[in-house]
């Protein structure tokens, strides 16, 4: 699954996206990446009093727009999401907020997989971390499939999806069955996903990516650290 939350999680988006060696054909890679997950943060810290929180969950509940669009400016170019509320409500309502209120300014592309997915969506702070990590949205029927282009929520387990998204490379249909709810479409950009750097592929430990357990603790100074080269989101919008 394409999920992110605890090291277990972490491995859900793969088994929730832990890291699998990828077959020749797309088929086998299908089968042997783990689902985009979102893995616990057991070991986040507690949020400081100080820390400056560029979206409070309990605030975030806006709801989205039936339709609209989300433009992330990257590292590589601009990517433009085609949200459609009625594919997955609680899905477009929670990416609506996250994007309006800078929740994903900064946050790195760290599981990138050729011939499945490319996922995102854990802070570079640590305290920002600690405090969505339990805000966690119901899920939504699956009324669209995971083919290439379509955006969905990473998830370690039911009704654990917060943050963590990804974006299909190619017909990943058999995410469907395990509850995988695409929201949107990339309808410009798609080479710009294409080219995300990819050379760090699968997360540990089942690849040579970074650990989302780590990546919650952490945050970005670990990536930056030692995932130098990682693509990222500069800014994303929502389109007027």
């Amino acid at each position: 699954m394409v999920i992110s939350r605890s090291a277990p999680a972490v491995v859900l988006a793969v088994a929730v996206l832990v890291g699998v060696a990828l077959p020749t054909c797309t088929k086998e890679k299908q089968a042997a990446s783990p689902p985009p997950n979102a893995a616990p943060p057991a070991a986040a810290p507690p949020p400081s009093p100080a820390a400056t929180v560029p979206l409070d969950p309990t605030s975030a509940t806006e709801r989205a727009p039936d339709r609209f669009k989300a433009k992330l400016a990257t590292s590589k170019g601009d990517i433009v999401i085609d949200v459609h509320r009625d594919w997955a409500p609680n899905g477009a309502d929670r990416f609506y907020n996250l994007v309006k209120g800078g929740y994903y300014d900064g946050t790195r592309f760290f599981r990138v997989v050729s011939g499945f997915m490319v996922q995102w969506g854990i802070h570079g702070d640590p305290a920002v971390n600690a405090r969505w990590n339990s805000a966690q949205i119901k899920d939504d029927p699956v009324k669209q499939s995971n083919t290439r282009g379509f955006v969905t929520f990473a998830m370690a387990g039911p009704d654990t999806r917060t943050t963590q998204v990804f974006i299909n490379f190619v017909d990943n249909r058999n995410l469907d069955g395990m509850g995988f709810a695409p929201f949107g479409e990339v309808v410009v950009g798609m080479d710009v996903v294409d080219a995300l750097n990819g050379e760090y592929g699968e997360g540990a430990p089942g690849g040579r990516g970074p650990r989302q357990d780590r990546m919650q603790r952490e945050g970005n100074a670990y990536l930056e650290r030692e995932f130098a080269r990682l693509d990222l989101v500069r800014q994303g919008t929502i389109v007027p």
